[in-house]
């Protein structure tokens, strides 16, 4: 099946109805067992969206870290924000997520009038500001999906760099996420630092 092309619809409707400028906010790392889960928030301009915007999980890496350039470049405002694997302990994924979406918000530069938001949830948002939460945004809004390479981008280089620091588990291949080899290197390591303990197997630990 042909993955859906995202378009601006959505924003032109918000921008015409008065509420500019739109944000698109998404998060990446939700499911990994280690890593930060990591929110963008993303004010595009209607006259130079980057073309080739498509949900980062369609997109090989060569191509997110272009368009990650290209959304820096030509966005009016990105922000980045994360919720640490302390935070997603401390309460849960979905409340870490949602605190790391509205921080994202909360830190543009340009602050924005509305937001559409990848998921079922909105996270809390400042006074004034009003919000949509679209299942599937990443795939069908281009404004989501702009900040879901971004937070894509963003953790994959956060990963890498936790990999330096603590080579033995494979950050830098599997970005945190439950694979055959990293479930092996937590066996015969142990967990660090930068793992969720309250996620899967780590649970027993």
């Amino acid at each position: 099946m042909t993955a859906p092309v995202p378009t601006f619809t959505l924003e032109r409707r918000a921008l015409a109805q008065g509420f500019a400028p739109v944000a698109g906010v998404d998060e990446a790392g939700r499911g990994p067992l280690a890593g930060p889960v990591v929110a963008a928030a993303v004010i595009l301009d209607p006259d130079a969206v980057p073309p080739g915007l498509a949900d980062s999980k369609v997109l090989d890496e060569a191509r997110r870290e272009a368009l990650y350039e290209a959304v820096m470049a030509t966005a009016l405002a990105v922000a980045v924000a994360s919720a640490s694997p302390a935070r997603i302990d401390a309460t849960d994924i979905r409340k870490a997520t949602l605190h790391a979406m509205a921080a994202a918000v909360a830190g543009l530069s340009i602050p924005a009038r509305h937001v559409l938001v990848d998921g079922r949830d909105l996270p809390p948002l400042p006074l004034g500001v009003t919000g949509e939460a679209i299942i599937d945004g990443d795939a069908l809004v281009l404004s989501i999906a702009a900040a879901s390479i971004i937070a894509k981008v963003h953790r994959d280089r956060l990963m890498r760099h936790v990999d330096a620091a603590h080579p033995a588990y494979g950050f830098a291949i599997h970005k945190g996420y439950g694979t055959k080899a990293h479930r092996e290197a937590i066996a015969a390591h142990g967990a660090c630092i930068h793992h969720r303990m309250t996620f899967g197997s780590l649970k027993n630990r």
